[in-house]
């Protein structure tokens, strides 16, 4: 008889693990605890150790098929002087494969579609998760920054640390060539094409924890931004306040293990790291498939977790530091030279694949 996993949480690594668990062999139950899945959202990069991960999961070629490359830029100063080039060329020559932008909702819905329809339990919250330890094989904590699985392993010993920014987010019915950052002091602007005449964009600012919101997002972001070089102006007039998110910016204390007895965290509820790097979804969808690769065929379910644990905790642990700490050098006011060299270093040196 197959064991039974379940799977709290129906965001992309909760469903990628579902995938992965239920080829392996697991009797697979997912509880998402929103009522359907999101129709709306800002676009994904897609990194190449992260397509390797959907690809082992079968949904590969169509994430591919329904996203699209993502074309090269740079990042720039307020006034469109050049700090660095992004070289996108460079990395699908290292790795054999592009950075592909996805939106959200589309990876979701590929993700979900892979599923046997009854695996996904929409608008059921998890409130007990000891209680799903007495009833299932296997517990996953895949339920995002604010875990409930996670407080049930570690109470609150490993909080949530504010990362000094505020930042906004959302799609604009505007094309723009090429995206890229522009970086200010204190502040930075992103622009990634969507295709079809929209962009994703977001904004980011230091701005001390707490900080009161804005009465007018879209005229606090004209008078942030809207000096600054085209098309951010452009694109800024286009703005209404439908569908701009705002949020303070936060990471996850490292934890001392992602797993305890049958339970184990991944993506968010594991390692929720700074947006900086663009990893978060992407490292997610690689714990979801070092964790099926883990349990394949395991009898003993508490030394397979420990394997998966071993294999991401360190590599995670290592990306969410350094998407940290290029947060804190976009927040930099003084001695923007040297923060130019930095940030030119960091980009030769290359990001994670």
């Amino acid at each position: 008889m197959a064991k039974r996993a379940v799977v709290v949480g129906g965001g992309i690594g909760g469903l990628a693990a579902a995938i992965g668990l239920h080829a392996a062999g697991w009797q697979v139950t997912v509880l998402e605890r929103s009522a359907a899945l999101p129709e709306t959202g800002t676009g994904l990069g897609i990194w190449p150790g992260a397509m390797r991960a959907l690809d082992a999961l079968g949904v590969g070629a169509e994430v591919r098929r329904q996203g699209r490359p993502q074309p090269g830029g740079a990042i720039l100063r307020p006034d469109g002087s050049r700090i660095a080039t992004i070289d996108v060329g460079r990395l699908e020559r290292r790795y054999g494969e592009p950075v592909h932008l996805v939106t959200r909702p589309v990876l979701l819905a590929v993700l979900a579609g892979a599923l046997p329809e009854a695996v996904l339990r929409l608008a059921e919250p998890v409130t007990d998760p000891d209680a799903l330890v007495e009833a299932y094989d296997l517990v996953v904590g895949a339920d995002g920054i604010g875990s409930v699985v996670r407080t049930a392993l570690h109470g609150d010993r490993y909080p949530l640390r504010y990362a000094g920014t505020v930042a906004w987010r959302g799609v604009a019915d505007i094309a723009v060539p090429v995206g890229g950052e522009t970086w200010g002091r204190g502040r930075k602007f992103g622009l990634t094409p969507e295709g079809s005449g929209r962009t994703n964009w977001y904004a980011a600012v230091a701005l001390p924890e707490g900080h009161p919101a804005p009465a007018d997002d879209v005229a606090e972001l004209r008078r942030l931004f809207g000096d600054w070089h085209e098309p951010i102006p452009r694109l800024l007039a286009t703005l209404t306040p439908d569908g701009i998110l705002r949020h303070e910016i936060h990471d996850l204390t490292p934890l001392p293990s992602y797993v305890s007895g049958r339970v184990a965290l991944l993506g968010d509820a594991a390692h929720a790291m700074t947006p900086d790097l663009g990893q978060g979804a992407c490292q997610a969808l690689i714990d979801a498939v070092a964790l099926a690769d883990c349990l394949r065929g395991a009898g003993d379910v508490p030394a397979a977790l420990r394997a998966y644990d071993r294999r991401r905790r360190r590599p995670t642990q290592r990306i969410a530091a350094a998407a940290r700490w290029a947060g804190r050098l976009s927040q930099t006011r003084r001695w923007l030279p040297a923060r130019d060299l930095a940030l030119r270093l960091a980009l030769a040196a290359g990001p994670p694949g």
